[in-house]
């Protein structure tokens, strides 16, 4: 983590820790009372930063008392999507699944975060026409080139594809649709972990989803 960055010397976090693990234990995590539950769908390819970022973003509106409940793509295929493939078909079918699912707990004001490639346009224009029947839906790209995403792949997934031992790997064998008009964009070449982090959460505090400070 960069020095100026949400963790500081030593690895500690320059945002206070969550309630559930520092200081702020006790402080009741809720959905918000006034039903204005949010989707925070990240979608970008894999090794761009999805869940990197998600990890930094989910204590931060901890902090701040929001209820967060994250959808990350790789568990999502593990307990609900088990079974489907990555043909065009089974990736719109696994996507449908994640919308309604954030969009059950939108509806009951929780905060939430998805974070899968999500390739398809198309899929994802679905699950946000679920999520806003019952709240906002913030879509962030999370921009990386296929060659950076490659250099940072330490499971060599990128190589195989790149040799045709795994069909249909996004980016590569598979296309990935980049949003049109996406609620952010970030470029993960060009912004540390930590302040694309600040970004998102900045623009949450824009769009009036998160509070601004944490009470005293």
């Amino acid at each position: 983590m960069t020095k100026n960055g949400l963790l500081g010397a030593g690895g500690t976090s320059r945002f206070p820790q969550t309630p559930s693990t520092g200081p702020l234990r006790g402080r009741e995590l809720q959905a918000a009372a006034d039903g204005s539950g949010f989707t925070l769908w990240f979608t970008g390819l894999s090794g761009a930063g999805k869940t990197t970022i998600a990890e930094l973003v989910r204590p931060e509106l901890e902090r701040r008392g929001r209820l967060v409940e994250w959808l990350d793509g790789d568990e999502v295929r593990e307990h609900l999507s088990k079974g489907l493939g990555f043909s065009k078909e089974d990736r719109d079918t696994n996507i449908d699944r994640i919308g309604w699912v954030a969009s059950r707990l939108t509806r009951h004001g929780a905060a939430v975060i998805v974070s899968a490639i999500s390739p398809y346009r198309e899929a994802r224009q679905q699950a946000r026409e679920m999520v806003e029947q019952h709240g906002t839906f913030v879509e962030v790209f999370v921009d990386a080139s296929v060659e950076e995403c490659a250099r940072r792949d330490v499971k060599g997934l990128y190589e195989k594809a790149f040799r045709g031992e795994i069909k249909e790997f996004t980016g590569v064998s598979d296309p990935y649709e980049a949003p049109e008009s996406p609620e952010l964009v970030i470029n993960t070449e060009e912004h540390e972990p930590e302040e694309s982090a600040r970004l998102i959460v900045a623009k949450l505090e824009e769009l009036g989803l998160v509070k601004d400070e944490v009470a005293a």
